[in-house]
């Protein structure tokens, strides 16, 4: 078997290349869209044709360059499942078999750190994504995660497997590159030397972790095997063109807030004033919206709003200087969405 082990710099990631060396056909395990270009160079170099990439669950700190390398080199997404991303090619279970050339990648439902955890075993070693790594394992307080059935799992599908199986990791911050059932049995810090399902639980619980910089970015980007959203044909339509954003009038906007990022710029205080605010919008004042937009997935539509829509024109433009995919603004403001009879909260609550 052809194996590389690779790893992204910003966010920690492997990658791990497997190949059939008669057949020359491969497989990427957890590829990283800023990666792809290298992952096609090798591929390349190496005269292998990229039948799979194998994600091993909907990620939340990094977006797959699985749909970019299927439109690029024709390869299929494979997911459990359970995952939740319907662009997938092959949704495998428990117990399914991905054939590539001669070799035979056991899929093990490992889900704990999120619904949709999977594990590929070939051959003499496991590639755990992050429902084990070196010394520890996956969180647990988001996407489904649950402490007790990553307990379960691991002990199931993973610890089950003879010691000297090589284990391999979604990330490492440490600077080690894979480790053994074994060693993880005996020395993993939150699982090891036959810690308690119980005592397991309890230091899951209290981990008290920030939540991950990309993940409003990269899960809905990944549920979409990380291509970009296409665009509404209905939203894009809509309103006047301003050269980089469009402007929408409250009547076509009304329509449109629960399904875009509405975010309003102005200031805390004008939101509870005479005008007050558009349920479900997110104040983010203008002073700030473009360093948070740092943070946001460019091609999800983005809806700003200030009072007459001077300050939320200015944002539209920056953001979609910035990349933004799809920016509309507020034509009007709060002004025009009152005159027009709309409805609002916190109206006069400042005033």
């Amino acid at each position: 078997m052809i194996f590389l082990q690779n790893q992204d710099p910003d966010t920690a990631t492997f990658t791990y290349l497997l190949a059939d060396p008669v057949t020359r056909e491969a497989a990427l395990i957890d590829p990283v869209l800023e990666q792809v270009d290298r992952d096609v160079a090798l591929l390349e170099r190496l005269g292998l044709t990229l039948r799979y990439t194998l994600e091993t669950h909907v990620h939340a700190d990094h977006v797959s360059g699985g749909g970019r390398l299927r439109q690029r080199l024709g390869s299929e997404t494979v997911m459990h499942a359970s995952g939740g991303a319907d662009c997938a090619d092959q949704l495998v279970e428990d117990g399914d078999v991905v054939q590539v050339g001669s070799l035979q990648i056991e899929v093990r439902y490992t889900p704990g750190h999120t619904s949709g955890c999977t594990s590929y075993r070939v051959g003499d070693r496991v590639f755990t994504g992050d429902t084990l790594l070196i010394g520890g394992c996956g969180r647990t307080d988001f996407q489904q995660g649950d402490a007790g059935m990553l307990y379960d799992s691991i002990h199931r599908q993973l610890f089950s497997l003879p010691d000297d199986t090589l284990m391999f990791p979604g990330h490492d911050y440490n600077g080690h590159i894979g480790s053994t059932i074994g060693w993880e049995k005996a020395h993993n810090k939150r699982l090891g030397g036959g810690r308690s399902r119980d005592a397991f639980i309890e230091i899951m619980n209290n981990l008290d972790l920030a939540q991950p910089k990309r993940i409003d970015v990269a899960v809905p980007a990944n549920l979409r095997c990380g291509l970009p959203a296409e665009p509404d044909e209905a939203l894009s339509s809509l309103g006047v063109d301003r050269g980089g954003y469009r402007d929408l009038p409250p009547g076509q906007a009304k329509d449109w807030v629960e399904r875009v990022r509405a975010v309003d710029v102005r200031e805390a205080h004008e939101r509870t004033g005479p005008l007050g605010h558009i349920a479900g919008t997110a104040l983010v004042p203008l002073g700030v919206v473009t360093a948070v937009a740092t943070e946001w997935d460019r091609t999800q539509p983005v809806l700003l709003i200030c009072r007459s829509g001077g300050r939320s024109g200015r944002a539209a433009a920056a953001l979609a200087a910035a990349g933004f995919e799809a920016v509309y603004n507020l034509a009007g403001g709060m002004i025009a969405w009152n005159e027009a009879g709309l409805p609002v909260v916190g109206a006069g609550a400042g005033a």
